[in-house]
C-alpha cells in the first residue's frame, strides 16, 4: 500500500479465529463518518486457522499474519506497521458505530491528551450478557467523575503513537487478552500522560459472556490477571479510576460470609447471626449497583444480588490463586 500523506489515523484489529465476526467489524469501519483517505485499517492475524485470510481479501486493509503470540504482541505488530500518528484499537468481535473514528480522533484536539477510552454496548439478550453490560455501565458512570482517567480498555482505545512507543507498548508477557491494557494504562498514568473518557465513542460488542459458566471463567481469570498487574502497581489496589470501591467490599464480604454459612452446621445459633451480618454487609455494599441495575433492566436488578455474589467469589478466587501461585514461585 502506498503511503498517503493525508493519513493520520491507523485502526488496528488483532484477530484469532473470529472470521464470522470480523466481517461485520470491517464493514462498519468502511462506513465511518470520517474521510477514508485519512485512516487505514490494519488486521493482525494471530495465527488463525479459519477463513480470516479469505475474508480480508474483500476489504481495503493491510493484513499481517503471525504465529500465535497473543493479542498484546499482535497489537504491537500493528503499531509497528502503522502509518498514522493516532492509533486506534478495537477487537474483531466489535462493531464500531459510524461516528466512532470521528469521536475518538476529536478527543485528541488538545495536544496534552495521550489516550482516549470509548465504550462497549451490546444487543445480546442473554441474561448474563445483560448483567455484564450493567457492570460496564457502572464503570462508565465512575469514569465520568474525573477529568482524567488511568485505565483504557483495548476494545475502544486510542493513543498517540509516539507516546505508545515511548512507554514500550503492550507487555507481551500478557499472553492472553487479560491485563495487558491495565498494565499499559498504569504505566502511562504513572509517567504523567493524560487520558480521557469519551462515552460517545461506541462499539457494539457481541461477545459478552452469555452463560454462568462462561461468566465465572471470565471473572476468575480477570481476577488472576488483574492481580498480576496490581503486584506491579500496588498503589492501584487502593484506587483507580475504573474499579468501584464497592466491588472490593463485595469480594471481602462474600469470602467472609462463606465460612460463616458453612459453620452454621456446627454452631447454628452463633453463626447464624454472624452469617446474617456479613450477608447484609454484602447487600449494603451492593445496594447502589442493585438500584442502578433495576432502572436499566428490572430482571437483572432483581437477580443482581445473586449475580454480584457469584462475581465476587469468581474474581476473589482468581486473585487468591494468583497470590498463592506467586508465593510458591518465590520459594
Amino acid at each position: 500500500m502506498q503511503v498517503n500523506s493525508d493519513l493520520r489515523v491507523s485502526v488496528i484489529i488483532p484477530t484469532y479465529n473470529t472470521a464470522d465476526r470480523l466481517r461485520e467489524c470491517l464493514e462498519a469501519l468502511e462506513k465511518q463518518n470520517f474521510p477514508r483517505e485519512q485512516y487505514e485499517i490494519i488486521v493482525v492475524d494471530d495465527g488463525s486457522t479459519d477463513a480470516t485470510a479469505l475474508i480480508i481479501k474483500n476489504y481495503y486493509v493491510r493484513y499481517y499474519y503471525q504465529t500465535n503470540k497473543g493479542p498484546a504482541a499482535a497489537r504491537n505488530k500493528g503499531v509497528e506497521m502503522a502509518i498514522g500518528n493516532i492509533i486506534l484499537f478495537t477487537d474483531s468481535d466489535c462493531i464500531p458505530d459510524n461516528n466512532w473514528i470521528k469521536e475518538m480522533v476529536s478527543s485528541f484536539q488538545s495536544p496534552e491528551i495521550a489516550g482516549v477510552k470509548g465504550i462497549y454496548k451490546t444487543a445480546q439478550r442473554a441474561l448474563w450478557a445483560r448483567f455484564a453490560q450493567v457492570e460496564f455501565n457502572e464503570r462508565y458512570k465512575l469514569l465520568q467523575k474525573d477529568e482524567y482517567i488511568d485505565f483504557i480498555d483495548t476494545y475502544s482505545a486510542g493513543f498517540r503513537k509516539d507516546v505508545f512507543l515511548s512507554v514500550g507498548g503492550f507487555d507481551v508477557s500478557f499472553s492472553v487478552p487479560n491485563g495487558e491494557d491495565a498494565d499499559l494504562s498504569y504505566r502511562m498514568s504513572l509517567k504523567g500522560y493524560k487520558m480521557i473518557f469519551n462515552p460517545n465513542a461506541v462499539v457494539r460488542h457481541s461477545g459478552h459472556p452469555d452463560s454462568v459458566k462462561k461468566y465465572i471463567k471470565l471473572k476468575f481469570w480477570r481476577g488472576y490477571w488483574r492481580m498480576v498487574v496490581y503486584q506491579r502497581y500496588s498503589a492501584k489496589i487502593i484506587k483507580d479510576s475504573y474499579t468501584p470501591q464497592t466491588l472490593k467490599l463485595q469480594i471481602l464480604f462474600a469470602f467472609i460470609s462463606i465460612p460463616c454459612l458453612i459453620s452454621m452446621s456446627f454452631a447454628p445459633k452463633l453463626m447464624f447471626y454472624f452469617s446474617l451480618f456479613w450477608v447484609f454487609s454484602f447487600i449494603a455494599a451492593s445496594l447502589s449497583f442493585i438500584l442502578m441495575a433495576t432502572k436499566q433492566d428490572v430482571t437483572v436488578g432483581i437477580l443482581s444480588p445473586l449475580f454480584l455474589f457469584i462475581r465476587a467469589l469468581s474474581l476473589g478466587s482468581g486473585v487468591c490463586y494468583r497470590i498463592m501461585k506467586s508465593s510458591l514461585m518465590k520459594k
